[in-house]
């Protein structure tokens, strides 16, 4: 069960097991930033933040996903598929916005 454990998450000991643990807790926090935001943008149907912040987050994450997948680092490739999907969903906010107005 171990060994399945550690190739799931390619470690090769108990000290990068524990790693990845802090990783994927460093990365809930660091996503609980945006998930914050997120929920503010959604209580007043608007983005709060400028647009190129979106356009500069969607072009970051995807390339951070992308290195993620190639290095098959669990605790990234969560942290940036979850933050692309976010940033998206503020592009879609801003952009009804401007057709409602």
């Amino acid at each position: 069960m171990t060994e399945r454990i550690f190739g799931l998450l390619h470690v090769n000991s108990l000290t990068e097991l524990w790693w990845v643990v802090i990783g994927l807790a460093g990365q809930l926090l660091f996503t609980g930033r945006f998930l914050v935001q997120w929920l503010a943008s959604e209580r007043a149907r608007r983005s709060v933040v400028p647009v190129a912040f979106w356009w500069f987050s969607i072009g970051g994450g995807l390339i951070l996903l992308a290195y993620a997948i190639y290095r098959k680092d669990p605790v990234f490739i969560l942290g940036q598929a979850m933050g692309v999907f976010i940033y998206i969903r503020n592009l879609w906010l801003i952009r009804a916005e401007r057709r409602a107005a």
